[in-house]
């Protein structure tokens, strides 16, 4: 059974082409760098990378920090309780 793009069982003559030239490859433009070239690039790409993101503002920061402290202190006296709670129920039960 065949469509009008293709059977799902046989790939389509664009994809063999694309294989094959991927398969006639040997190490592309990386093969042809030293390390150091290689490194360098790298960094490089990093760099732009970090260029790319949109850092917070100072109130942003500022707000945010803040929710995550009061959060932490949340979670921590919810852990604080329940491992009280626990040992009171340990010492009870078990002597």
């Amino acid at each position: 059974m065949t469509d009008a793009v293709g059977s799902i069982d046989t790939p389509d003559a664009q994809d063999e082409v694309t294989e094959s030239k991927k398969k006639s490859r040997k190490g592309g433009k990386r093969a042809k760098k030293g390390p150091l070239k290689r490194l360098a690039l790298f960094y490089r790409q990093i760099v732009a990378e970090l260029r790319k993101v949109v850092w917070p503002t100072r109130h942003q920061l500022t707000s945010y920090t803040t929710v995550v402290i009061f959060f932490v202190a949340v979670m921590i006296a919810l852990v604080t309780v329940i491992d009280y709670g626990l040992n009171h129920a340990a010492k009870y039960v078990f002597g």
